[in-house]
């Protein structure tokens, strides 16, 4: 992914986690971009909403039919009071409201030759196969874009004609392969070694290359692409660099990928010979036989005047584009009995909101909707998509039914391009609650209760035991895995059905999780923490990604711009430095590290500031590393690469860059105008000296993490203070990444990038270090759409009441390599030991009793019940009992009631509404792999706890 600094006119703060799925070229064509949609009934509504959030220039919409009950059962931009009014014109006005950066117009002629010429794209939802044709023909003609869309019902159906010698830039979402050059030899063929330390790279043979930022070689800098050949020892051939200068360190090199061509056929045509997207010989026969019943459909229409009625005997039921056809039936969430199958009366018209969805369920199905309670968490982009959704269907509509949407989060500007509910006025509010009431106008009669309290460890007083008893089911859209097991977790705990969704791009999962029917959620198991930084060591010494180096830089921007701030003002509250912890002391120091010795008071003093940190980091810090250690060894051996000192030069953009951030930011932290005026800065900087030594504070230790601190310097650090205590408190700077205006980023991006200067590694761009250090997950509306809808559908099928395995879902999707696919969850896996069967929906479960068990009581009634002889009991990382203890402690914790001895140990007492602790248990006899069932043991609510002591 190439995505190269934004033009004036991309609104890259709105767009910035489209932009990484895009990429610049493909979002400024998309800005360019004139479409016209045909049809706003719910899928043209949804065709539309996209679009407008994924910014085209204009839209055209194009339905001059009066809008009808049926219509709102699924067309979001309606409403009652909308009825008999043109679909077009009633959309509009909320459409337009998305975003104002796109032109939303009204056309409400006939379609045109000469209309159609005025668009790039032209997309026509529930029309009949004749206006299609005539479209289509005049599309292909004039080398407009065509798509088809429609559903019906449970089925759907997709084509596109892109005409003939369609260029694809891009085919696919995958970035180019870049990877760190450890040496290049002179030969022909040449041989190229890539850095172990950098990781596996997925090279192949025949790849085309180029490469960036070599030393020596500089004649393979952005080359001509060649081709690869991979040895068996990794080593790549990269042709004749024989007559090549000397290969000396550092750069990378670069997959290129190449566009590719793709031809249409019109719709004339492909009607006939239908090439269909479909994983499996059995499903190129069920496309084709869908693609059949839509013409049939089109027949019957043609024939009869207007569509079958529902139920009706008569019918048995920037990358690549399709080629051509795509046909989707998600006729598993109707029931396999036919018993079951609702009847026409059931699905006849009510004159309400809902008559859309009660055509294909019933009108049965819909009052049990209504009653149904469900918890929503996460109000981002899947949970606006989400709560669309249950707003549409009437979940919780009705009778005791409602929604809980739980979210901590607020608004911010680049939430806006995916998260449809929310508007520039909602900026800085809770997700929570903008989301409740823009559902709420969605559909008055939905209950949504929004509650901002995370859902975690911390809140269980909150989400606890009465709060779960009254939950039907929950959907989950996190963006964590931390916060995904920690919710499937509870719903395991609860015996609760979970629905869970995520997006990563184009790319994006939907997955239904059934107490005793499917196993229950797992995290992908090759997924690292997402927290978890580098080894220090390495990051500061050793280096070799870029990785390395932005987490070196976002480090330098704690420690100089906040922690140094709060450090500071933490001593002006103190008397002394012998108020201050000991261990806290090596935090103020880069306060004085690489810093004047006296307070900034003008411009002129931060850039000087700026100007010495960065001959200090990347120039004198570096020095420092090269010389021999005391014992005479160096800190780098071959072949791990040594790193360069960089000489400043005000000529070099990133020089310039960082010194321009950081002298913002520290003009920030200290109350002082900035400036963003960098021809002004290079001309300042040709005659500002670099500062030396005696300007810098060498006398404190670079490795502040160990930093050991004796008297004299302490009372050194004491002193220099002093010149701080007297002026106002700092202000601390706390990273922000989505302000592009603040330099944050800019100072990340410049203090990594010249970091991997200094040690020969590839640096990344403004966009890629915004994404990799502000764990930004690439986004675009149309992937988030898509895994609602599939939770969707998974939603009935819960609610529609018990169901074998066979008729659940998870689901898959690669939108930009047309990639789909649907399976039948596995079951829960069956754990046995002894006379004990299991799986993870199970649970032990012993009632406390009046008066509550002893614990020695509640070992024995493991035992005679299910042969478990209790090794171990713990109730989380708290252990309770141990055989191994010694008998005297035994004795003691065995007379014990069990709340009492839950009290003694954590110092927990069983909050008034708790129902159960939960206890975890090992037991003489069992595999390592063995993990018991949770013991929950139910509490009675006369149950007091009494007070004694265990020893420790």
């Amino acid at each position: 992914m190439d995505v190269l600094e934004t033009s004036k006119l991309l609104d890259e703060e709105l767009y910035s986690r489209q932009l990484y799925v895009l990429g610049l070229p493909a979002m400024q064509r998309l800005q360019g971009a004139k479409v016209l949609l045909s049809g706003l009934q719910g899928l043209g509504a949804e065709v539309a909403k996209n679009l407008v959030l994924m910014g085209v220039g204009s839209l055209t919409l194009h339905d001059p039919h009066p809008t009808c009950w049926s219509d709102l059962a699924a067309q979001f931009f309606l409403s009652e009071k909308d009825l008999a009014r043109s679909r077009a014109e009633a959309s509009q006005e909320l459409l337009a409201k998305l975003n104002g950066a796109v032109q939303v117009h009204v056309y409400t002629g006939d379609i045109t030759e000469d209309l159609l010429q005025n668009f790039q794209v032209v997309v026509l939802t529930t029309s009949n196969l004749e206006e299609q044709l005539k479209v289509g023909t005049l599309c292909h003609k004039h080398r407009v874009c065509f798509l088809v869309a429609d559903t019906r019902g449970l089925v759907g159906q997709l084509f596109c004609d892109f005409g003939e010698n369609f260029t694809v830039q891009d085919p696919t979402e995958a970035e180019p392969l870049t990877a760190a050059i450890q040496h290049i030899s002179k030969g022909s063929p040449g041989i190229l070694t890539l850095r172990k330390e950098a990781g596996a790279h997925y090279f192949r043979d025949g790849d085309l290359v180029t490469f960036s930022g070599i030393e020596g070689m500089v004649e393979l800098n952005h080359c001509d692409p060649r081709p690869i050949r991979v040895q068996e020892d990794g080593t790549l051939e990269i042709g004749d660099t024989s007559n090549f200068s000397c290969y000396s360190r550092g750069g990378a090199v670069i997959e290129v990928t190449s566009s590719r061509t793709v031809s249409h056929e019109p719709l004339d045509a492909a009607l006939l010979q239908p090439r269909v997207v479909a994983r499996s010989p059995q499903d190129v026969h069920r496309a084709h036989c869908l693609h059949q019943a839509f013409r049939a459909l089109h027949k019957f229409q043609q024939l009869r005047g207007r569509p079958p009625q529902p139920w009706d005997p008569a019918v048995s039921g920037k990358f690549m584009p399709l080629d051509q056809w795509l046909y989707f039936d998600a006729l598993d969430c109707l029931p396999e009995d036919e018993e079951h199958l609702p009847n026409p009366e059931d699905c006849s018209p009510r004159c309400c909101r809902y008559d859309g969805q009660i055509a294909v369920f019933g009108a049965g199905f819909q009052e049990k909707l209504s009653h149904q309670r469900y918890l929503l968490v996460g109000a981002g982009a899947i949970g606006c998509e989400l709560l669309k959704g249950f707003a549409l269907v009437g979940l919780g509509a009705g009778g005791s039914g409602g929604v809980t949407v739980a979210d901590m989060d607020h608004i911010e500007r680049s939430n806006l391009s995916r998260q449809f509910l929310f508007r520039t006025q909602d900026i800085g509010k809770p997700k929570a609650k903008v989301a409740a009431e823009a559902a709420h106008r969605l559909n008055s009669d939905l209950r949504v209760t929004p509650l901002t309290h995370p859902l975690d460890s911390t809140t269980e007083h909150i989400y606890g035991d009465e709060f779960f008893s009254r939950v039907d089911g929950v959907a989950a859209a996190l963006d964590s895995f931390q916060a995904r097991r920690y919710v499937a977790a509870r719903c395991t705990h609860y015996l609760k059905p979970l629905l869970e969704a995520g997006t990563q791009g184009t790319r994006g999962s939907a997955s239904v999780f059934i107490p005793h029917v499917t196993e229950e959620y797992k995290a992908p198991a090759s997924t690292p923490s997402e927290d978890a930084p580098y080894p220090v060591c390495t990051v500061r010494y050793f280096p070799s990604t870029v990785e390395h180096t932005l987490q070196w830089a976002r480090g330098e921007f704690e420690g100089l711009f906040r922690q140094s701030a709060e450090a500071i003002n933490r001593q002006q509250a103190l008397t002394s430095l012998a108020d201050t912890d000991g261990p806290n002391l090596p935090a103020l120091l880069p306060v004085v590290l690489g810093a004047l010795r006296s307070r900034p008071r003008t411009w002129r003093d931060c850039v000087m500031w700026a100007l010495g940190h960065w001959q200090l980091s990347f120039h004198d810090g570096i020095a420092q590393l090269l010389r021999p250690n005391e014992d005479g060894t160096l800190l780098w051996s071959d072949p791990t690469p040594r790193p360069k000192p960089l000489e400043f030069d005000a000529g070099q953009d990133m020089h310039v860059l960082y010194v321009l951030a950081a002298a913002n930011l520290y003009a920030q932290m200290h109350g002082l105008p900035g400036s963003q005026d960098q021809p002004a800065l290079r001309e300042m900087l040709k005659v500002l000296p670099l500062p030396g030594p005696q300007d810098l504070a060498p006398v404190f230790p670079s490795d502040l993490a160990s930093a050991k601190l004796g008297p004299e310097q302490v009372q050194r650090l004491h002193e220099a203070l002093k010149v701080w205590s007297v002026d106002a408190p700092l202000r601390p700077l706390r990273f922000e990444k989505d302000d592009d205006s603040n330099f944050h980023v800019d100072f990340v991006t410049a203090a990594a990038s010249l970091r991997a200067q200094n040690y020969g590694i590839p640096p990344a761009n403004r966009a890629q270090s915004k994404r990799i250090v502000g764990q930004i997950i690439p986004a675009i509306a149309t992937s988030t759409a898509a895994v609602a809808g599939l939770v969707g559908l998974e939603l009935y099928k819960v609610v529609g009441g018990p169901r074998p395995l066979r008729a659940f879902r998870h689901s898959y999707l690669h939108l930009a390599e047309n990639s789909f696919s649907r399976w039948v969850p596995s079951a829960p896996a069956i754990q046995k030991f002894n006379s004990l069967t299991w799986t993870c929906w199970d649970r032990l479960k012993v009632p406390a009793g009046q008066p509550e068990r002893t614990l020695k009581s509640l070992l024995d009634h493991l035992q005679e019940q299910h042969g478990l002889k209790v090794n171990m009991l713990l109730q989380g990382k708290a252990m309770l009992y141990s055989v191994r203890w010694s008998p005297e402690k035994q004795a003691q914790c065995l007379s014990l009631r069990v709340t009492e001895l839950v009290q003694q140990v954590t110092g927990q007492v069983p909050e008034p509404e708790q129902q159960v602790l939960v206890l975890e248990l090992s037991c003489e006899g069992e595999d390592e792999d063995t993990t018991f069932p949770p013991l929950h043991y139910e509490l009675c609510k006369e149950a007091a706890p009494l007070h004694s002591n265990i020893e420790p």
